[in-house]
């Protein structure tokens, strides 16, 4: 059972349940008073039955008249236990010592026994006199039952806001900084609602101003690169070419960490898909594999809507991860599955440990046994973000003759 409110409102009916039994026997053994073992109410039925020495005959007569109607067994004894009139069952007779209990145990029953004046007594099933004790335990049960249906709002209510509260907590675990859950009452639940909302707007905030800075950052770092890069033009013969080409090789690289930072800062920071047109993502494939020597493809058309310019990076960034770490050929399929539309892209690289596979996904991850250590450690992790605001995702695992590849999903929107 998931649904919070039902555990609390079985849990508070079982209570109930349990203390109306409990209520009930501790009445019916210890508390309920016995009937008298003399004074009125054996006076009452020595004067309705006949003389202790009157023929048993008689009495017999006179017994059946006296509970006629009642439904109960009943026996008569004389002093020395002695059975004198019987109507129903037979009754065991107990000892002299506990006529004045308050009941004895008879299977499912009990025996009462009430003392007449001039010796004889009455035993009786608590079908004659006990009958109150099922009455109290009735009233007992009905009071729970009432308690219970009275208690189901209230215990409603306060698991409502519970589960409100965990489903705030599961979205904003989920990334959704927007999350805040509504504020109601003025107990325990309603101020960790409040301290949830707090803790959430302060986490918004903090990750907002870091992207804002990342952001920020990386745009200002493009000035002082173009000028770099205009300083060596300038230069021209003056300096030495293998030192010019290394700083150019350094400028890209950085130039290149800058893009995809910034990328990954808009990518945070707008959770909307931006521009939507139909992508042929064969014909898009095509492009990007030409711009690689071995590089091969091969698939069936897919088209689907989506952001093109974001399509053909998370191609490219696939493509560089394959040529950078991998061994060629680099070979591309394209195609469709019950997901939607699939790209996979594979090499002739030795497969990495599964464990190892989804760190790759992480933002500036660098694998320590990769034999090219150029490259930002963004690109797979823009592949998964990019596949993830087109509706799918990007995994990595190992074919079955020992190599890895790549594979994306993306949502079919047609």
């Amino acid at each position: 059972m998931s649904r919070l409110y039902l555990r609390f409102y079985l849990a508070l009916l079982g209570s109930l349940l349990v203390f109306a039994l409990a209520a009930g026997c501790i009445w019916h053994l210890f508390i309920a008073p016995a009937p008298p073992a003399s004074g009125p109410l054996g006076r009452l039925l020595q004067n309705a039955l006949p003389a202790a020495d009157t023929p048993p005959a008689e009495q017999q007569a006179a017994l059946q008249r006296l509970v006629a109607g009642l439904g109960a067994d009943v026996t008569l004894i004389a002093d020395d236990a002695t059975p004198l009139a019987r109507v129903g069952k037979p009754l065991p007779i107990p000892r002299r010592e506990q006529a004045h209990s308050a009941a004895t145990p008879l299977h499912a029953g009990a025996v009462w026994t009430i003392q007449l004046p001039d010796g004889r007594r009455l035993l009786a099933s608590t079908a004659i006199i006990g009958g109150h004790q099922d009455m109290l335990l009735l009233i007992l049960l009905v009071l729970a039952l009432a308690v219970g249906i009275a208690a189901l709002p209230v215990v409603r209510r306060l698991a409502t806001r519970l589960e409100r509260l965990q489903a705030g907590v599961e979205s904003l675990g989920a990334g959704d900084l927007s999350t805040r859950v509504a504020v109601e009452g003025n107990d325990e639940v309603a101020r960790l609602a409040e301290s949830f909302n707090r803790a959430a707007e302060r986490i918004d905030e903090l990750v907002g101003a870091h992207k804002q800075l990342l952001a920020n950052a990386s745009h200002e770092l493009r000035t002082p690169l173009t000028r770099i890069r205009l300083a060596l033009e300038l230069m021209k013969g003056a300096a030495d070419p293998v030192r010019k080409r290394g700083l150019n090789q350094d400028i890209e690289e950085l130039d290149r960490l800058i893009d995809e930072i910034l990328l990954a800062s808009r990518l945070d920071a707008v959770s909307e898909t931006g521009a939507s047109e139909e992508v042929d993502l064969l014909a898009l494939a095509a492009e990007e594999c030409s711009r690689y020597e071995e590089a091969e493809l091969d698939g069936t058309p897919a088209v689907l809507r989506g952001d093109a310019r974001l399509l053909r990076r998370l191609l490219r960034n696939l493509l560089e991860n394959a040529r950078r770490h991998g061994l060629p050929p680099t070979h591309v399929t394209v195609g469709r599955s019950v997901h939607g539309v699939t790209i996979t892209v594979s090499d002739r690289g030795p497969a990495i440990p599964v464990g190892e596979c989804e760190p790759l996904f992480a933002p500036f991850h660098r694998r320590a046994q990769a034999g090219d250590s150029s490259g930002t450690g963004l690109g797979l992790s823009l592949v998964r973000q990019i596949a993830r605001r087109h509706g799918g995702d990007a995994q990595c695992e190992p074919t079955p003759d020992g190599h890895m590849r790549f594979v994306v999903t993306l949502a079919d929107s047609h």
